[in-house]
């Protein structure tokens, strides 16, 4: 070819990447590793060993060891051992030892990369620029943290042991975000690297080693599915983190319901890349390349639907279509490419399918006339349009190059589109107009949102999705709550279980009997009937009657689910009325201390003394839930860009609460205050045994201004309610404090929309005590922090 073609079409030429290193590394290992456990490389005790391919080209790279049980209970046994010595360690010392991984990071940068790119099929650009410096970033952000944990994280402890599986899309910038805040924090690590991408973090496991980690913390155990299935179900792992696919983290939300263990899930998404007719077309074509071209579209938060308005979309998919046929597909080692290989064929073929799927279901499909390389997985960057909103490619994730494309009209449309679908994990909003972008990201349900950028990380800034996204967050302060657990916490016992009183006989005489009065429901600010029309008596400690109290069912849920959804306003309401509001109740609930007081006396049979120290408690609790309705805020982090990720705590939405059977008023108030003082709307089902503290508490709320349907109470059997709390995909969190059996059934039947679970395992808080049963750690679990990223300048 001469120069002046080259100068004609002005293309690129190949620009190969040397993987002569890591070819040394692979033959170093004689293309054969075993887990890396308590230290060193160890054979499966099994002997088993599974393929390991290059993407690219389909040539086998390495045999990597199949982990059984065997080797599962190896490694947790080394973590256990290895945990205590860790978190004894200073916080300083713990962080010169982040500090020497994220400097190995860095010295083996480009060894790592390659090695990436040949086991993911992901550009080198993409390893070398984006993944392995984000992973040293957060080495060197936890190593802060660790440094600081005594100060800032005074009151917590290291939650233990921790068992992670991580995906093949990033393989090592996942292994960095789960292992770097675990190591900090004083826990150790069983990884479980995906089947397809295990290399780099038995690399890591190798440098870490070098670098001085002590045998124990970090182990490495690769396998298949059934490996990862092993950790989860280990009875002596005290934490899971999962990153992959909805539906394997709802099996692993099924399998840990119950056992007490920590869980955070990172799950799949369809996100939305809004386009309003004031954006910077070219500015948001460039962002739709990054948004589902990068990485070839195996991005969890990939901006795969496309929302564009309608006075701008026909000339914004004439640019876009323009801009695909620049791009160029080649191999991973290729620096000049931006597109490279598929993980496996059989996700290819996924991919393939879906595409199919979506054309016959009336979607126009374009592919630029682009070469592809011969061999290996290779798709082409794909656009869909005219895609209506229920069909199967824009509603499931195709974890591919492939962008759908709708248009809307107005920006309540746009808000009613990105929220058609049952993931909630990030979004981005591309306008000029900087009062639309913030209104529209607040509006949209996801745990993170760009405005006119996209796939921006960084270590500082939590990451993490709501609805079938999964919940928690990795990354900033509110990632490391991930792993660790209160302080005041430790010790707690299994709740003693007191027998249900005996009814105790009439007396029968001629005395003057008591006029009936059956305490009704509160739903929707007003107190209604039970569904059923039945009742339940509720005794005194001798068994006899002082009232009866409706049989909540699954319609009354129904319907207080209704009302609860139907207060929405209170979300949005000013914190400082809301704080006026549990100010209100605190109030009207003093005037009547003397009486509640006597009501928990005849229900529990407590001395008065007791009796008036939970009335006076509740006043207080709610007097600090009303303190902390206008401070509970987010914070400004500052990411290494030219602009600001707002950390934004949001209510969750409407939230079912099953009330523990003891401290009939205390325990209601301890659960439902936090709650509403951040802008949740509240199902409560009250103490089973002495319920009648809560149904004398609606009077209260009926004078204190609380909007309708923010607080609705149903009374019943606790097991029973919470059957249908738990299931219900409209309720967005549950909170269940009561026997363990109730934990197990209130997790267990989450996993429908993967709803949030605060639940107690059947050990008792006192919750007179401050410590244990007030303030942040009700409040983090009352909230999603949502991280809107606003870059500014130009």
């Amino acid at each position: 070819m001469s120069v002046a073609r080259f100068f004609d079409e002005m293309s690129y030429g190949p620009a190969p990447e040397g993987d002569s290193e890591a070819r040394a590394w692979l033959a170093r290992h004689k293309g054969a590793f075993g887990h890396f456990i308590n230290g060193g490389f160890v054979v499966s005790a099994s002997g088993k060993t599974l393929d390991s391919f290059e993407p690219a080209t389909g040539a086998l790279l390495a045999k990597i060891a199949l982990g059984g049980r065997e080797d599962v209970n190896a490694a947790v046994a080394a973590a256990r051992k290895a945990q205590g010595p860790w978190a004894k360690l200073s916080g300083h010392a713990r962080a010169r030892h982040l500090y020497a991984l994220a400097r190995t990071i860095q010295r083996h940068a480009r060894l790592i990369a390659v090695v990436e790119a040949l086991d993911n099929g992901k550009p080198i650009r993409e390893t070398r620029d984006i993944d392995i410096p984000l992973a040293a970033r957060h080495f060197y952000h936890h190593a802060g943290w660790a440094q600081l944990q005594k100060t800032e994280f005074a009151d917590q402890v290291p939650v233990g042991v921790v068992g992670q599986v991580i995906p093949w899309n990033f393989p090592f910038l996942m292994l960095a975000w789960k292992v770097a805040p675990a190591l900090a924090l004083g826990n150790t690590v069983i990884l479980k690297p995906a089947e397809f991408t295990p290399l780099t973090a038995l690399l890591f496991a190798e440098l870490a080693s070098a670098a001085g980690l002590p045998p124990g913390v970090l182990n490495v155990v690769t396998g298949e599915g059934e490996t990862g299935a092993l950790i989860v179900e280990h009875d002596d792992i005290d934490k899971i983190a999962f990153t992959g696919s909805t539906e394997v983290g709802r099996l692993i939300r099924e399998k840990t319901a119950g056992t007490g263990k920590s869980l955070t899930l990172e799950l799949g998404g369809k996100s939305p890349f809004i386009v309003f007719d004031d954006a910077d077309i070219d500015g948001a074509v460039e962002g739709v390349v990054d948004a589902i071209w990068f990485n070839q579209g195996q991005v969890c938060c990939a901006g795969s639907r496309v929302l564009v308005q309608e006075g701008v979309a026909p000339l914004f998919h004439e640019r876009l279509k323009r801009r695909m046929g620049t791009l160029r597909v080649g191999h991973p080692l290729d620096k000049a490419i931006d597109m490279a290989a598929i993980v496996a064929p059989v996700q290819l073929q996924r991919i393939e399918n879906l595409v199919s799927q979506g054309v016959t279901e009336g979607a126009a499909l374009y592919q630029p006339q682009i070469e592809l390389p011969k061999g290996g997985s290779f798709y082409p960057p794909t656009l869909l349009t005219a895609v209506q909103p229920t069909s199967v490619v824009a509603t499931e994730e195709i974890f591919g190059p492939v962008a759908v494309s709708m248009t809307f009209r107005t920006p309540e449309e746009a808000i009613q589109l990105a929220n058609h679908s049952r993931y909630g994990l990030a979004a981005s909003v591309w306008s000029e107009t900087i009062g639309l972008a913030l209104h529209v990201a607040a509006k949209i349900a996801a745990g993170v949102v760009w405005v006119n950028a996209t796939n921006l990380f960084d270590a500082s800034s939590g990451f993490g999705g709501k609805r079938e996204s999964g919940f928690g967050r990795e990354g900033g302060r509110e990632g490391c709550y991930e792993y660790l657990k209160p302080r005041a916490w430790l010790g707690r016992k299994l709740r003693t279980e007191i027998a249900p009183p005996v009814l105790k006989a009439a007396a029968g005489d001629f005395a003057m009997p008591q006029l009936d009065r059956t305490a009704k429901l509160f739903i929707g600010g007003k107190q209604a009937r039970p569904d059923g029309n039945y009742s339940r008596a509720i005794l005194t400690p001798k068994g006899k009657v002082i009232g009866e109290v409706g049989e909540g069912n699954r319609k009354d849920i129904r319907n207080a689910v209704v009302a609860a959804q139907s207060a929405s306003a209170w979300s949005s309401a000013t914190t400082h009325n809301r704080a006026q509001i549990l100010y209100y109740i605190a109030e009207n609930l003093s005037g009547r201390a003397a009486e509640f007081a006597d009501r928990i006396v005849a229900m529990t049979g407590a001395s008065a003394a007791n009796a008036k120290a939970e009335v006076e408690a509740a006043i207080a609790r709610l007097f600090s839930y009303g303190a902390w309705a206008d401070k509970y805020e987010g914070v400004v982090h500052l990411p290494p860009l030219r602009g600001v990720a707002l950390a934004m705590p949001e209510p969750q939405g409407v939230v079912g609460v099953i009330c523990p059977p003891e401290a009939p008023l205390l325990g209601f108030v301890s659960l439902v205050a936090p709650l509403i003082a951040v802008g949740n709307r509240v199902v409560a089902v009250p103490s089973e045994p002495h319920p009648l503290a809560a149904t004398d508490f609606y009077s209260v709320l009926e004078t204190s201004d609380v909007p309708a349907g923010v607080v609705n109470i149903v009374t019943g059997s606790a097991m029973e309610l919470a059957k249908t709390l738990a299931a219900h995909n409209d309720v967005d969190a549950l909170w269940a404090f009561g026997t363990a059996e109730l934990s197990t059934l209130v997790e267990k039947l989450s996993v429908g929309n993967l709803k949030r679970t605060f639940v107690d395992y059947g050990k008792a808080i006192d919750w007179t005590d401050r410590s244990a049963a007030e303030g942040p750690a009700f409040l983090r679990r009352a909230v999603d922090i949502k991280n809107i990223w606003i870059p500014y300048g130009e």
